[in-house]
C-alpha cells in the first residue's frame, strides 16, 4: 500500500488544547513540523505551544474550514470531540484517527459491543435505554453492581456503586435517566492499560503494560513495567492490537484492563489518543507515546518502543497546589512536566511526575514517599 508520507515543514493540526494536546505540539515541533491547536479557551495548554491557536467552538465550521487549509493532517486531543465536526473537517483534509473510531469510544454500550465482536471479554453488563430495563438489568447482572453512563465518562463521572435495585433506581435517576450500562462489580486484583500504535501501513507497535492505581476515580500512579505474569502483559497487548486491526485504526489508542482475582482479563474501556497511563513514556522509553502519536499520523515508521528504565509515573492534581518544588528537586532521578495551566483546582491535572529506577519496587517508593510529602 502506497502511504505518502507527511515529513518534516508540514502542519500538523490536533483537535483540543489541554495537556495532551500540548505535549503532542512539543514533540511535533521537536520534530520540525508546525503546529495548529482548535480550542475555545484562550489559555489553554497546547495553545501557548503551537505555532497557530484557533479560539474557537469545536462546532464553529468557519473554523474547522480554516484549520483544514493550514493542516496536512490532523488528529484527535480527546474522545469527546463532536463526531460531526470530525466528519466536516474530514472532507477537507486527512484525519486520524477516523470518526467511526471515535464514535466507539464514546458510547459504553457501543464499545463493549465492538469489543466482543473484536474478541476481547467485557466485564458482564447490561445495556439500559429506559426504566422499564432496569428490573431486568438487576436480574441478569446481579449486585453488586456499577452504573455507568454511556457518554461523557470520564475519570470516574457518571459512575454509581449500587447494591440493590432501589439503589440502582436512585442512580439512574442521578444520572439523568440517560442511557447507561449496568456491570458487574468483581473482584479485581488490579487494573492495566496497553497503549498500541498504528499507521495506515497496519504497521503495529505497543509499548510495555502499565500497572495502574486510582484514587477518587481518577488515575493517581502508573507502574511500569506492570507486576503482572509475562502472560497477562502479552494478552492485553494483543487484545488491544485486536481492536486497533478491527477498527482499521491510525494513531494512538490505549486500551484498560481489569484483571480479576483469578488472573482472567476483562476490557473495560478504550482510548482513541495518548493516554495518561502512557507519560511515562516520556521518560522511560525510546521513543514517548506523543512522538509515535506524531509518526502514525504522518505514516511514518513506528519509533522504538522499549523500556529503558523501571519508571512510575505520579499524577498531580490541583489539591496539592502549590506544592514543595524542593522536595522534588532534591531527588536526582524524578523528571517533572507540568502543563501550564494558570489555575488549579481539587481533581485537575496540572502535571505529573515521572519516577526512574533500577527496580520498579525502588521507583514506587520513591514515588509514595514524595506524594505524601507533597500532600502535607
Amino acid at each position: 500500500m502506497d502511504i505518502k508520507q507527511i515529513l518534516p515543514g508540514s502542519t500538523l493540526g490536533v483537535l483540543g488544547g489541554g495537556q495532551l494536546g500540548r505535549m503532542f505540539c512539543v514533540a511535533a515541533r521537536t520534530m520540525g513540523y508546525r503546529t495548529v491547536v482548535l480550542d475555545p479557551d484562550p489559555l489553554c495548554g497546547a495553545g501557548m505551544i503551537a505555532d497557530v491557536h484557533i479560539q474557537a467552538p469545536y462546532t464553529d465550521h468557519a473554523a474547522l474550514e480554516d484549520m483544514a487549509q493550514q493542516c496536512d493532517v490532523i488528529t484527535l486531543e480527546f474522545e469527546n470531540i463532536p463526531s460531526q465536526s470530525v466528519r466536516f473537517i474530514a472532507d477537507k483534509t486527512t484525519v486520524y484517527p477516523a470518526a467511526e473510531s471515535l464514535e466507539i469510544a464514546q458510547n459504553r454500550d457501543k464499545e463493549k459491543q465492538f469489543a466482543l465482536t473484536a474478541g476481547l471479554q467485557p466485564v458482564p453488563y447490561f445495556a439500559i435505554r429506559q426504566a422499564d430495563d432496569l428490573q431486568q438489568a438487576a436480574s441478569e447482572v446481579g449486585f453488586p453492581a456499577i452504573l455507568k453512563s454511556n457518554t461523557l465518562g470520564y475519570d470516574g463521572k457518571g459512575q454509581f456503586v449500587v447494591y440493590d435495585l432501589s439503589e440502582l433506581s436512585e442512580a439512574y435517576h442521578q444520572a439523568g435517566k440517560v442511557a447507561c450500562v449496568l456491570e458487574k462489580k468483581i473482584n479485581i486484583r488490579c487494573e492495566v492499560s496497553a497503549i498500541v500504535a498504528r499507521n495506515a501501513k497496519a504497521e503495529l507497535a505497543s509499548f510495555p503494560v502499565s500497572e495502574n492505581q486510582h484514587r477518587n476515580g481518577i488515575l493517581h500512579l502508573s507502574i511500569v513495567p506492570a507486576r503482572v505474569s509475562e502472560e497477562i502483559s502479552q494478552q492485553a497487548v494483543n487484545y488491544a492490537s485486536m481492536l486497533a486491526e478491527a477498527m482499521s485504526y491510525v494513531g494512538i489508542l490505549a486500551v484498560e484492563f481489569f484483571v480479576s482475582e483469578d488472573n482472567k482479563l476483562y476490557f473495560n474501556e478504550m482510548a482513541p489518543r495518548p493516554h495518561n497511563s502512557g507519560h511515562y513514556t516520556k521518560d522511560a522509553c525510546v521513543t514517548s507515546q506523543f512522538e509515535q502519536q506524531v509518526r502514525m499520523m504522518c505514516g511514518l515508521t513506528p519509533g522504538d518502543t522499549r523500556l529503558m528504565s523501571p519508571v512510575v509515573m505520579v499524577n498531580m492534581l490541583g489539591d496539592l497546589w502549590p506544592p514543595d518544588w524542593a522536595v522534588i528537586f532534591a531527588r536526582n532521578n524524578i523528571k517533572l512536566h507540568l502543563y501550564g495551566k494558570n489555575e488549579a483546582r481539587p481533581g485537575r491535572k496540572m502535571g505529573h511526575f515521572n519516577v526512574l529506577a533500577e527496580d520498579v519496587n525502588s521507583a514506587l517508593t520513591v514515588a509514595e514517599e514524595i506524594f505524601e510529602r507533597l500532600s502535607r
